[in-house]
């Protein structure tokens, strides 16, 4: 039996009825206390089988059903969010890997996955424990708004560890690999990213070795006239 037995389908002779705010009415014969339930426009369900008498509520039974699935829906999604990811860093950490390595926690705490970072020293690196902390904390910073560490990171050993959290849905940035695939955000600027730069005019004039300038109407010398640049000065009269 897939749910607890209802209305016609409750087999005890007698059982206690609770009504639908909690109140314990009594016991009574099964057919009178499934027409109390009529009467009322509800359902008769059996919540105690085992109890003597069994135990029946009076009860709207699809409502009930629905406040049930979303529990255990609830229920699956606190149970999903306890899996933990590894994601492994080091003090000299290349700015692309890093980048990969934050693209992957966030994909994982979009997943409603907990997320523990370990930063591990090799040799001498021992000696310059503040530089992981450093990287441990910049990366922590790129996950804010995606996750939130449950403590602050911590030396143990030789390496430093610290568990991100999940923030709540509704206070979780949008993934932005699927907001990109969306065309509803640009593409994330990580560390390795950094946002272009437009260029001057100036800027995009080619530097060519000393004592040699690239031909071209800016790089014209001064004309008869006075006017430095003139884009005339370099056309002969005819």
């Amino acid at each position: 039996m897939s749910g607890p037995r209802v209305n016609g389908k409750i087999r005890a002779r007698e059982v206690r009825v609770i009504d639908s705010d909690g109140k314990n009415l009594g016991v009574f014969p099964l057919q009178e206390a499934l027409a109390m339930a009529r009467s009322r426009g509800l359902d008769l369900v059996e919540v105690a089988p085992t109890a003597t008498p069994p135990v029946c509520r009076i009860l709207d039974y699809g409502k009930f059903r629905y406040e049930q699935a979303k529990r255990e829906k609830e229920a699956r999604k606190h149970q999903h969010a306890t899996k933990v990811k590894e994601i492994q860093l080091s003090p000299k950490i290349d700015p692309h890997d890093l980048s990969v390595k934050l693209g992957h926690a966030i994909d994982f705490l979009c997943e409603e996955m907990k997320v523990k970072v370990v930063l591990r020293f090799r040799g001498r690196e021992m000696q310059h424990t503040d530089l992981g902390f450093q990287v441990v904390q910049k990366f922590l910073a790129e996950l804010a708004p995606y996750g939130k560490p449950d403590s602050e990171p911590k030396l143990v050993g030789r390496g430093i560890t610290v568990t991100v959290n999940p923030l709540p849905r509704n206070k979780r940035a949008k993934n932005p690999r699927l907001a990109e695939a969306e065309g509803t955000a640009p593409a994330p600027t990580g560390p390795s990213n950094p946002a272009p730069q437009p260029q001057t005019p100036q800027a995009r004039q080619t530097v060519q070795p000393s004592g040699q300038a690239q031909p071209g109407l800016n790089q014209l010398g001064p004309s008869k006239s006075g006017f430095v640049n003139n884009p005339f000065s370099g056309l002969e009269s005819q």
